[in-house]
């Protein structure tokens, strides 16, 4: 089915209408795809797929990794039972066929939106969601616990992960097949790899092997040749270790997956993932295969939606978009993203500095490197969904005079963080880190927002933090972290910046040192990054209920800028912090710290931030009201606390 050229539109309705067909609607459970023949499923497939486009294209979200999955989910959900058998899914952004087949059609529509249905696996939304998700590499290892927890217990059930390419670029994938395979246990993983194409010549061969390695007298006449060699007089054993010698030779010019072979697994594949009767007898019969098992399919990202397939990686994770075009809805600013504006300075950094290299973790468009990667190939690295080992190859890098940035989302940063301290900032190495969608990033939830990182790396010894309230700042800061001899970190939001003007030169920010942006007598907003913009338009609020604020960009969360707050505090007695990062250990934190070690007990201070809970998904504005951030909610708690304590006149 292709979705290339088609009106979807219900003049009717005056909007898009999803028209599904009594076969989706009758799936209310699992338990309702027992009955459908291959021809049903295969016809079930493209309605799910309607559904998803439809869905997607109003809310945003990742449509091409769920296009690609259709068939194996509609397969798994057909052979196992769940939520007795469990399903884990890495980092989960492909569990909306998932979702849509256990019990969730009807809610589908409110998928990412507050209230709705999570963007990822939620146990909390769900008992078939057996482990929640949302950062990558972590299937194998919450599966083989799942099924140790299992056995210790005496359960029955099967523990399938399902784990993409991309994803096996983390080492913890890897150390959870090295111990899966060493203990022998009952345990499938679903290697779902959409970066090969599935030719004939070789798909054919694969499924003979397939099929051949999952006949049941497979596995018994192995063993009993085997039995049978080494009861040979004298010779026995030899002919059998020279026969293994033999069968080994011919696996790793005939199997593609000795590696994991070599691991301890019974590897099957790769095989077509869209295969539904390929699939359905593959996963029958393995089913009664002893041991570890790994099941290696090749899958279209996109597959069904005509964009898609020729644009996976800008489907991958998509805004609202129009289904006829593939063209997604643009903002109505003007003004350039935070990212983009990164990706461009560092590129004419570049150009005036040797030195300067640029790292990410398989996000090279996500974090604006693109275009430094295509300028300057030989500098710049790509190390997969390796956090960590991206982190330490900075630092070597930077023992040896470079000047690595390291450019991830705050999310992911917190997957490195011994490395920071460790490998970076204990040797006190010039390591830059610009992590971006730092604070509420809105529709993907708590597994995205990024609301730890001041708290993360604030009582590190040697790490600076800045935070810039607009995108011109941005350009100001990074070049300033070039010309630091120290860790850096920079976090910036997600999205558009402010609309101010870009200079055309660069300057260095003094280090430790605010900016005073309004002068007020009654209280001081104290405002980092994202919440200046709230602040000022706060400070206006309150000044049309005659409270006079200053608002002061703290630009650097470490260090502090002391001297700035000591004077503030005298001249007010009331300050204000406001942060779009947790309370706990924040910057208000770092503020009520130095006002205790000064013994400035007559200071009174709020502060405002979010609490300490994780931050259900939404819009980012939707969020930041619901938290008292935005411009009104900054004011009304800033007129509560003055009126409490009262204003100096």
């Amino acid at each position: 089915m292709s979705f290339d050229k088609i009106d979807l539109f219900d003049a009717s309705k005056g909007k898009r209408g999803t028209s599904l067909s009594k076969l989706l609607n009758g799936i209310n459970g699992p338990q309702d795809l027992k009955h459908l023949s291959v021809l049903q499923l295969e016809k079930l497939a493209g309605e799910i797929r309607e559904l998803l486009i439809h869905t997607v294209a109003n809310n945003g979200g990742h449509l091409a990794p769920n296009l690609g999955v259709v068939e194996l989910t509609l397969a798994l959900h057909k052979m196992f039972d769940s939520p007795r058998d469990k399903f884990i899914w890495d980092v989960g952004h492909q569990a909306y066929v998932h979702k849509i087949l256990t019990g969730r059609r009807e809610t589908f529509s409110t998928l990412r939106t507050s209230g709705g249905i999570c963007g990822f696996p939620k146990r909390s939304e769900s008992q078939h969601d057996a482990f929640g998700s949302g950062h990558s590499s972590t299937s194998i290892s919450a599966a083989l616990g799942i099924a140790l927890a299992r056995d210790m217990s005496g359960a029955k059930g099967n523990v399938v992960a399902i784990i993409g390419d991309g994803s096996l670029t983390g080492g913890q994938a890897y150390e959870a097949l090295n111990h899966a395979g060493h203990l022998a246990i009952n345990l499938t993983v679903i290697l779902n790899d959409n970066e090969m194409s599935i030719a004939k010549n070789v798909g054919a061969m694969s499924e003979y092997l397939a099929k051949m390695r999952t006949a049941p007298t497979y596995s018994k006449v192995k063993h009993d040749i085997e039995y049978l060699l080494r009861r040979i007089p004298a010779i026995g054993d030899s002919v059998a270790n020279t026969a293994e010698r033999v069968k080994d030779s011919l696996k790793y010019l005939l199997v593609p997956g000795m590696l994991f072979e070599e691991l301890g697994f019974t590897y099957f594949g790769p095989i077509d993932g869209h295969n539904i009767p390929l699939l359905l007898d593959v996963l029958d019969k393995t089913k009664s295969v002893k041991g570890p098992v790994l099941i290696h399919l090749l899958t279209q990202k996109g597959k069904g939606y005509a964009p898609a397939e020729r644009n996976a990686d800008k489907f991958h994770g998509v805004g609202p978009f129009c289904i006829e075009t593939g063209e997604i809805q643009k903002n109505a600013t003007s003004a350039p993203s935070y990212t983009q504006v990164f990706g461009d300075t560092i590129v004419k950094l570049a150009e005036q500095n040797p030195d300067i290299v640029a790292i990410t973790a398989a996000m090279p468009d996500g974090t604006g490197l693109k275009k430094f990667a295509a300028t300057f190939p030989k500098r710049f690295f790509d190390v997969g969904i390796a956090e960590q080992h991206a982190i330490t190859l900075a630092a070597g890098m930077a023992t040896q005079g470079k000047r690595p940035v390291v450019a991830i989302y705050s999310t992911f940063i917190q997957r490195a963080y011994d490395q920071i301290l460790h490998d970076v900032c204990l040797q006190n190495l010039p390591v830059i880190f610009m992590l971006d969608r730092a604070g509420i990033v809105g529709e993907d939830g708590p597994t995205h927002h990024g609301v730890f990182d001041y708290s993360l790396l604030r009582h590190i010894p040697n790490m600076v933090i800045m935070t810039p309230k607009d995108e011109d700042e941005l350009r100001h800061m990074l070049y300033t972290a070039t010309e630091l001899n120290a860790p850096v970190a920079i976090r910036y939001p997600r999205g558009n910046g402010v609309g101010v003007k870009l200079q055309d030169c660069f300057t260095k920010l003094e280090t430790g040192k605010a900016e005073q942006l309004i002068l007020g007598k009654d209280v001081v907003l104290l405002a980092t990054g994202a919440m200046v913009e709230p602040c000022k338009s706060a400070a206006a609020i309150l000044a049309g209920k005659e409270i006079s604020a200053s608002v002061i960009n703290a630009r650097y969360i470490k260090p502090l800028d002391e001297q700035a707050i000591r004077q503030l505090a005298r001249d007010t007695g009331i300050i204000v912090t406001v942060e779009d990062n947790m309370l706990a250990g924040g910057f208000g934190s770092a503020v009520l710290e130095y006002i205790n070690s000064q013994n400035l007990n007559w200071v009174k201070v709020l502060r405002l931030g979010l609490p300490d809970k994780f931050i259900e998904h939404g819009q980012r504005g939707q969020l930041l009201t619901q938290h008292g951030l935005d411009d009104q909610g900054i004011a009304t708690s800033v007129e509560t606390f003055i009126r409490q304590f009262g204003a100096r006149k």
